[in-house]
């Protein structure tokens, strides 16, 4: 009998359509999963051995891994395990191989900044929902060129969108990070602190890992800090903003629209007051599904395991070995 390999919340179907796990078949048997795992039953996984989580939203804790008593290892998709239980984990001595060689998602995010950032300043939200219902809407929108971005975070993706706002639009840009970050000044981007930063900058986009110094950084304090008039773009975790508090300088200023691509609670609660807001671009966490990064974590998960089938998985890949 082959080991099972479970991959979960394919939702879409593009991770099973990927013809990566051709060179897998004749090694293990796949069971790909489009419903929440903890909603099957127990004897259809119980034989799980190995497991490829696709989304964050999935927590894997110590009731997941009861019902996978035979798990060895978690080929996490990403380069980091928030919703993994590590603890856990380790004591049941499952290897949990991150997928860091991801490149694919350094261009969907801030493609997708740009576009929020778009169509918030060309107050396209408001435009489009008129246009549709047959009306002529008069609509001043305004340009990105000249204004200051503030950018939190600038990592991998705060430095490609900061890249972006200086040579195509021609936007100054500054940047907070929290304290002792090593992300690299390759850009020279002046770093100045957060308060001076909201204050001043015309637009604000979120980058950051989430941690427990992030965690709800952006509260109402903060919040009420920024500009006048001034934009929020959140493509990186919904839990740094306190949501309660944003709504309410989304409808009483300073703050004059948003782009949310995250959110505290995913799938977004239907009856939250965010929907209702017409100041808002929402979307579903679609900064990163995209056909060429599901197709990236096909080709990263499968080599992966093909490498632990036999030994060869190296182990500046594995979490254990950075944590421990």
């Amino acid at each position: 009998m082959k080991p099972l390999l479970l991959i979960l919340d394919d939702w879409e179907g593009l991770i099973a359509a990927s013809p990566h796990w051709e060179k897998l078949k004749e090694q293990v048997e796949i069971k790909f999963l489009d419903k929440p795992i903890l909603s099957v039953p127990e004897s259809e996984i119980t034989d799980t051995v190995f497991l490829m989580p696709l989304r964050e939203r999935t927590a894997l804790t110590e009731q997941v891994f009861a019902k996978l008593p035979k798990l060895k290892l978690i080929l996490q998709t990403g380069g980091h395990a928030y919703h993994i239980d590590t603890d856990a984990a380790q004591k049941r001595g499952i290897t949990i191989a991150l997928g860091r060689k991801v490149k694919a998602p350094l261009n969907s995010v801030p493609e997708l900044v740009y576009a929020m950032m778009l169509g918030l300043i060309h107050k396209v939200p408001t435009a489009q929902p008129a246009m549709h219902k047959g009306e002529w809407p008069l609509v001043t929108g305004r340009t990105l060129a000249g204004k200051r971005l503030g950018i939190l975070g600038i990592g991998r993706h705060g430095s490609k969108v900061a890249h972006i706002a200086k040579a195509a639009f021609n936007m100054e840009v500054v940047a907070w990070d929290r304290p002792g970050s090593k992300n690299a000044n390759t850009d020279n981007i002046p770093r100045i602190s957060l308060d001076e930063l909201l204050k001043t900058s015309d637009i604000v986009s979120i980058h950051l890992r989430l941690s427990p110094e992030s965690e709800n950084l952006l509260n109402g304090e903060h919040l009420s800090k920024m500009k006048k008039g001034s934009i929020l773009i959140n493509t990186s975790r919904g839990a740094i903003i306190d949501e309660t508090a944003l709504v309410h300088v989304l409808k009483n200023g300073p703050l004059a629209s948003a782009g949310l691509d995250v959110f505290a609670h995913e799938p977004l609660p239907a009856d939250s007051p965010l929907r209702s807001l017409p100041n808002v671009i929402l979307t579903p966490h679609i900064g990163w599904t995209v056909e060429e990064v599901f197709e990236e974590f096909a080709t990263i998960a499968s080599t992966q395991l093909l490498d632990y089938l036999q030994g060869k998985l190296a182990s500046s890949e594995l979490l254990a070995t950075q944590l421990h």
